[in-house]
């Protein structure tokens, strides 16, 4: 589970992540991982929210598909710096992923996006 203090919870975080100014994003058939990192909130812990779209299939398998995506996020939060906040967006290919599908590719994105938000601060 992820803990309540590492969660995006408003439209507001979520637009600012997708489409704020210093913001980096990489993406593969399975997931999207938009990152964002400002001044205002170094220090803070880092903050992860998801997007699966009725694309992903219906209501049930969009909400395991979430579950699943939110639990591998939950143990690679030590590897987020504090203050970046991340949008996870699920691709329909991810409904039929394995977990462990699903965690290497969340490994290869956030290896690709995180070292891109050092020299965009703002």
């Amino acid at each position: 589970m992820l803990p309540a203090g590492h969660r995006l919870r408003t439209s507001s975080d979520f637009a600012a992540v997708l489409r704020g100014p210093g913001g980096a994003r990489a993406g593969s058939t399975l997931i999207v991982v938009h990152a964002a990192q400002t001044d205002a909130r170094a220090g803070h812990p880092p903050r992860v929210g998801f997007v699966v779209s009725k694309a992903v299939g219906g209501a049930v398998v969009r909400n395991r598909t979430k579950r699943r995506l939110r639990a591998i996020a939950a143990t690679r939060l030590e590897r987020i710096p504090a203050g970046a906040d991340l949008v996870v967006r699920a691709n329909p290919a991810a409904a039929q992923a394995s977990s462990a599908q699903l965690g290497a590719e969340l490994d290869r994105l956030l290896a690709r996006v995180l070292p891109r938000l050092g020299g965009r601060r703002r």
